[in-house]
């Protein structure tokens, strides 16, 4: 082997897969695993919104084919031909040659979420890594997914038309430049065209704002210095701390962060923001169900002391009625939407 041959051996290449799926993204996984050959030349790490609920994704991918799968362990290396999924109530992120879970604030309402794995993975190995979208609601990818191809990663994704849910795709599509958009069926095979392609000869500097936006997401150094320099307050509040949210300068779709951590797209948080407002509001309906029975109690109170309460016990007894017509025009209005 001539000198230069060798040199080209050693040289990195593409070997890092990043897979974000939500719901509808399950048996897209399997079937993937299904079709990639034994001695994938690349490590695999996915990201399925599966919150803190227990999952089985590891041992039923790793049944369907040949490369072995399991939930990441903290500080284990990337190793090719390997499947590593993100535990549940954990975000996997890549840093130094390994993987390191944490349970840092959640994005777009999840843990683990897509987006932390995708910028760390585009910060950690820049061209190196091959990003993939896949079925799921909302828009939870699209940033990271940004980031991976800013630092001369390679995007893909799901072709929406054949995703259980679309949304995610179609957002990972209509924002970035992907480099694929492929049906299902057809992804193990984009895959093995593109992993251990040589990498760019030039690739482009790791852009600074990307490096900031994960520095605030792990809690490093002084987040409102880092806020400020990504970004402007907005008026709303975050709907998981309830601290003032800024809004990300430039980003499509529109991003937002608090100074714990918490980050959110703009659908995203009008949907995490509904939640918190029904939620607020039933407890409104049990709060005036309290106040009405008490009230019914005060008033047998009253009419029971002696006869001069009388009058008042019947005040009280007015009061509980015109609170129940109150819980009432609420309760219409909750299941009303």
């Amino acid at each position: 082997m001539s000198p230069d041959d060798a040199s080209r051996a050693d040289a990195p290449v593409r070997d890092l897969v990043v897979i974000g799926a939500s719901a509808g993204g399950v048996p897209v996984l399997l079937d993937l695993a299904a079709a990639l050959p034994a001695h994938f030349p690349a490590c695999v790490l996915v990201a399925l919104h599966v919150g803190a609920h227990r999952s089985l994704l590891p041992e039923l991918m790793g049944a369907r084919g040949p490369l072995p799968a399991r939930h990441a362990q903290d500080g284990e290396p990337l190793r090719p031909g390997v499947i590593l999924v993100a535990p549940p109530d954990h975000h996997m992120l890549v840093q130094d040659g390994v993987v390191r879970l944490n349970r840092g604030p959640r994005e777009n309402h999840a843990r683990p979420a897509i987006d932390p794995l995708f910028r760390s993975a585009a910060l950690a190995r820049g061209p190196r890594v091959i990003g993939v979208v896949l079925s799921g609601r909302l828009d939870d990818g699209s940033a990271g997914l940004q980031a991976i191809k800013r630092c001369g990663g390679l995007a893909l994704v799901q072709d929406p038309d054949d995703a259980e849910c679309p949304d995610m795709p179609a957002s990972a599509r209509r924002h970035v430049e992907v480099d694929a958009c492929v049906p299902a069926a057809a992804l193990a095979r984009c895959l093995q065209d593109l992993v251990g392609a040589p990498l760019p000869a030039h690739p482009p500097p790791l852009p600074a704002d990307i490096a900031t936006d994960q520095a605030i997401s792990t809690g490093a150094g002084d987040p409102m210095e880092h806020l400020n320099a990504i970004g402007h307050p907005s008026r709303f509040s975050c709907p998981e701390c309830a601290g003032v949210l800024w809004e990300i300068d430039g980003a499509r779709p529109r991003r937002y962060r608090c100074h714990t951590g918490h980050g959110f797209t703009l659908r995203a948080l009008a949907k995490t923001q509904d939640e918190a407002t029904e939620d607020a509001l039933w407890g409104a309906m049990r709060a005036l169900q309290e106040r009405e029975a008490l009230l019914r109690e005060r008033a047998v109170d009253a009419r029971e002391a002696d006869t001069g309460a009388e009058a008042s016990g019947d005040d009280l007894l007015t009061r509980a009625e015109r609170t129940a017509v109150l819980g009432e025009q609420l309760r219409s209005m909750i299941e009303a939407g």
